[in-house]
Parts: structure tokens; sequence; C-alpha cells
């Protein structure tokens, strides 16, 4: 099995036995032998070099059909693309599509099923939607007894916690739980939080069968060896995303249709940042980026510090940037407050409050968090 390299927050970087669940077929093929299986995969699902589709069909399990979440199981679709039923090819598995508003799977789906197996890289920010088709396909999974397994992947972000708590009035699909905006769990132990917290739609409990990751701590850097989704192409910008996947709610650009997507900040009408970049139309991206076609100039953040954490201080300083009112900077604010998980971010940030200000309002929340989540947790933090 491949082993990974791990670097630990102290700097000393070794190589450790790091395995993956998928990487532990001892663990689970033996649960899945003579068993009709259905998978939820996508591009990151590999055991070596591997897909796992076709690391299971080699091993001879017997594989029914292939769910696909946003990106489809290849990760060639753009964010809110449309993803097809259709035939993966190189398998000739059917595909079902649950992304597009179809977000469960349906009782006849799941009807000859004896496991429903998850294996998707996730990046630990609760607006990053794998985990909320997690939470659907736990649901449908409780509904008809299909038991559920998820083979857990690192957190590349699991090293911290932070942000704002999501307060239930602005559940959505972009935010499903009460959960930090950085949450700091692997999608295993988010699986056992889900169940055991009983969040499923009346109390439901799914047959849940976690696969650890082997010799993982939660103050590893993990590099992910596949991007996880289209516009996340390497580490520095999955650990950038928890700080600019808030953007989006606003008028400011972070690098879609460039080759730096959430690497970069930008707009029409910035006044301080010296770089330059013009968005594109990108295949499997970025269709339609904002500000297409247009010369923007802003800030490079392709020299950040590759371990950064979640920080405000860009939306506080971009907000005032672009000379427009608050009003124009949240060109969306519905959706904003959906990312954030609270209305209470976007109000702060219009009153002028400072960044200590405005951490200071979730610390309660998140101390209380970080004792609900301790029962569920399968890695230690050092």
């Amino acid at each position: 099995m491949p082993v990974a390299q791990a670097v630990l927050t102290d700097g000393d970087t070794r190589t450790s036995a790091l395995r993956t669940g998928a990487e532990q077929a001892d663990l689970y093929l033996p649960l899945l032998r003579n068993q009709k299986v259905g998978l939820v995969v996508n591009q990151t699902s590999r055991v070596g070099e591997l897909h796992l589709i076709d690391f299971l069909q080699q091993r001879q399990v017997s594989l029914q059909k292939i769910f696909a979440l946003e990106h489809g199981v290849r990760g060639n679709v753009e964010n809110g693309g449309k993803v097809e039923d259709g035939i993966d090819g190189p398998s000739g598995l059917p595909i079902v599509s649950l992304y597009g508003g179809n977000y469960a799977p349906s009782a006849e789906n799941l009807a000859e099923l004896d496991w429903l197996v998850f294996d998707i890289q996730d990046v630990g920010v609760r607006f990053y939607t794998y985990i909320s088709s997690l939470h659907y396909l736990m649901q449908a999974c409780a509904d008809h007894q299909v038991p559920l397994m998820v083979l857990d992947r690192p957190n590349p972000n699991g090293d911290y916690i932070d942000g704002p708590v999501l307060e239930k009035s602005f559940q959505s699909f972009v935010g499903m739980h009460p959960i930090p905006l950085v949450h700091g769990m692997t999608v295993g132990e988010l699986a056992q939080m889900i169940n055991g917290e009983g969040w499923l739609e009346g109390g439901a409990q799914c047959a849940l069968t976690v696969i650890p990751a082997a010799n993982y701590r939660k103050s590893m850097a993990y590099s992910l060896p596949v991007r996880p989704s289209p516009n996340l192409p390497n580490d520095l910008s999955i650990r950038l995303y928890p700080s600019l996947g808030l953007f989006e709610g606003t008028t400011v650009s972070v690098g879609r249709g460039t080759a730096f997507p959430f690497q970069v900040l930008g707009h029409p009408d910035d006044r301080q940042g010296t770089f330059a970049f013009t968005p594109q139309p990108v295949a499997g991206a970025s269709e339609n980026p904002k500000h297409k076609g247009t010369s923007l100039k802003g800030d490079d953040l392709r020299n950040a510090d590759s371990r950064v954490r979640f920080s405000l201080e860009p939306l506080l300083s971009w907000s005032l940037r672009t000379g427009v009112s608050p009003e124009v900077f949240f060109s969306r604010p519905r959706f904003f407050d959906k990312l954030a998980g609270t209305d209470q971010l976007r109000k702060a940030i219009m009153d002028g409050a400072s960044a200590e200000k405005i951490r200071d309002s979730w610390q309660a929340d998140l101390a209380a968090y970080r004792e609900q989540r301790q029962p569920y947790l399968l890695y230690p933090e050092k």
C-alpha cells in the first residue's frame, strides 16, 4: 500500500505509514464479499494509482451502481453544473446523479443493495457540499435499511476549528449541520456525529461502519494526491478556501476562470492591489466566472504560508477597498449568510466591527462544539 508523506506542525518531516480507509482493504473486503454494493465515489476515490471502482472490480466485489455527487464521478463538472445519470465508461456501471435537486437515492435505487460505500475526499469546510450529500445518503440508508460504509480520509484543514457555528435558520445545502465553518473533523467522524446527535430526520439512525485512516493525527499536514474539485487545484487553495469561500457572496473574484482559483482576489475597481488577472471560461471548472473577460486588480496569494488558517482580514479589507457601499459589496447577501451560517458576520462587517470583536462573538459556541464532538473523534489531535 502507498506510504504518504506527513508534515507535523512543528516542521518536522518524516515518513509515516499513513493509510486512508480505502487503502486498508483487509478491513472491508471481507464485509463486501458476496454482497451487492453501491459506491459513492469521485476522482479522489483511489487506492494507490487505481480508482476504487477498478480496485474493487479486480477483487470480484459485486458492484451494482455508482452514485455521483457535485463534480461527477470523474470530477469534471463545474460547481453547480449538471451531473447526469449515465454510464461510467471504464467500468460499464450505471451512474445515478445525486446532485442538482435530487440529493437522496430513492428506495428503488437502493432496493437491491446490501451495502452503500462512501469514499470521497473532503476539505473540512462546512460549505463544501460533500458532507451535505453524506447527510442525505445517511438519511436514505436509515429510511431504507441499507448499511453505509465510510472509507475515511484525512482532513487537510483538520488541525484546527474556527468560524461561526451554523444557526438552524440558515441551514441549506451549503451548510446543514450546527458545526463551525472549519469543523476539524473527518467525514467518518462527522458521520458518527450526525448519527450520535440525532441530526437525521426523526432522530433516525443509519447503520454505519467507518474504516478509519491508519496512523493519522489531526496535526498532520495532508497533501492531497488528487484535486478534490476542479477549483481547488492544490494544497494552498485548500488552506485558503475557508477564508476565500465567503467571497462567493460578494462582488470580489476568487480567481475562478483562471489557472489559480482560490489563490487570488480581485475586482475591477480595486484601489490597492498590484496584481492583475482576467477571468475567462474554463471548461469543466468555471463556464461563466464572475467578471468574465474583465481585467481585475487585486492580491496574489500564491506565496501565502502553506499552513494558513481561516482569517477575517481579507473580508474586512476588501469590504472597504473597492469603494462600493456594503449593499453593493455583498452582492448575494442571502447566499453569503448561508455560507457563513449566520447573518451576524455580514452585519458586523457592515457595522465596521474589528476582527477581534467578531471572533470573540463565536468563542463560546466553539468551546461548546469542542465538547460536543469529543465522543465522535477517531484520531488524536497532536
